[in-house]
């Protein structure tokens, strides 16, 4: 894995987005190799219950930038002091479609046991970089959104655990620039947009 290609990384940003907000993406070193931390959100969420991500949330005013969003949110999720990261870059910022720009911010982190806040956090999942790259625990859906148009969702599927939708997007780009992983140019299947769900 290269994070130094993540560190030469020059980001797309948005700008025209209602809400800003920023994730981060938190790589723990292992004896046998890299892992990514992720957060299962909490079934009573709002927005996205039950689902795979990483941890983040909106910007708030007191948030100096999105890296300082990113790292107030992993604190407050679970239990990562910003000053136990080491922030390695960012990622292209994407729209969601719950409005949102989401900036994600890359950082190293201590590989410990973390506290997940049990309002927002139903479990923490740790997923080791070779099994998200091993073409056997990805698929690629193509789908017409109504808004967006024609979009590719990734689907990695490690440990039981699926992680898709933005934070699959977010993981594709990572894995993208560190490893040498590249997508599928043609998705497993398309979801036909007549078809009743």
């Amino acid at each position: 894995m290269n994070l130094g290609r993540i560190a030469a990384h020059d980001p797309v940003e948005v700008t025209d987005a209602e809400r800003d907000a920023a994730v981060l993406v938190p790589v723990i070193e292992r004896a046998d190799g890299p892992a990514l931390l992720f957060t299962k959100r909490a079934s009573h969420l709002g927005e996205h219950p039950g689902q795979m991500s990483f941890p983040g949330g909106g910007r708030e005013p007191s948030d100096r930038d999105l890296t300082a969003t990113a790292l107030r949110e992993a604190d407050e999720e679970i239990g990562l002091k910003p000053e136990e990261a080491r922030v390695v870059g960012r990622l292209d910022d994407i729209h969601t479609v719950t409005r949102y720009s989401v900036t994600p911010v890359v950082a190293r982190v201590p590989d410990r046991e973390y506290d997940p806040d049990e309002r927002e956090v139903a479990e923490i999942a740790v997923l080791p970089v070779a099994d998200l790259i091993d073409p056997v625990n990805h698929e690629l859906e193509r789908r017409e959104h109504p808004e967006f148009g024609e979009l590719d969702v990734h689907f990695f599927r490690v440990d039981g655990y699926t992680v898709w939708g933005a934070t699959g997007r977010i993981l594709a780009q990572f894995l993208e620039l560190a490893t040498d992983w590249t997508p599928p140019r043609r998705p497993d299947y398309v979801v036909d947009p007549d078809v009743e769900p």
